[in-house]
């Protein structure tokens, strides 16, 4: 009997505290090189923003232990990833009750959470803080920082400590270029 292949679905890496200079020095054409070597096919990087898209087998917590492993591995220091799917990305785009017309995307973020916070820690809907805004949206957080996220007092507000769970933010163009990336 013959054995099915395993299937392979498109991810994104979402690498935590990695800088391109500097302390926990991540460079990309390291990370690709790392993601080629667990396994993975049609490995790219999105600038040097510490994000891969490749095409791997398995479900997310494996694909997410393997590649924190061989990044730790390659750069010599432990790396912090959240992973999630193409398709999964996509609905995160297609889903921002903050993305609204008229809204300057610069202002816009999402903090891709490692799981959903416990109950009751931030309730449903979009909430506004001083005209900053943000909705909890299974594992995404969406941010609105109408004067940049410099002088956002969200960040101290939603922190992992309060949150209780990890997480990494992209502004929301990253989001759409990471989202075109796993089309090609």
């Amino acid at each position: 009997m013959a054995q099915r292949a395993a299937r392979t679905t498109t991810w994104v890496g979402l690498l935590r505290a990695v800088n391109v200079g500097g302390r926990n020095k991540a460079p990309m054409a390291t990370v690709r090189s790392a993601v080629e070597a667990m396994g993975a096919t049609a490995v790219r990087t999105y600038l040097q923003s510490g994000n891969v898209v490749f095409t791997a087998p398995g479900d997310e917590p494996a694909v997410t232990a393997s590649l924190a492993t061989a990044l730790s591995g390659a750069l010599g220091f432990e790396v912090g990833v959240t992973v999630r799917s193409a398709a999964e990305l996509a609905t995160v785009l297609a889903s921002n009750p903050l993305a609204t017309d008229g809204r300057d995307a610069a202002k816009l973020a999402v903090t891709f959470l490692a799981a959903a916070p416990a109950a009751g820690v931030v309730a449903p809907g979009v909430h506004d803080v001083a005209g900053e805004e943000y909705a909890l949206v299974g594992r995404a957080l969406f941010l609105y920082a109408r004067d940049g996220f410099g002088r956002s007092k969200l960040t101290t507000l939603l922190s992992e400590r309060r949150l209780g769970v990890a997480g990494t933010s992209r502004n929301w163009r990253t989001v759409g270029a990471l989202v075109d990336l796993t089309a090609g």
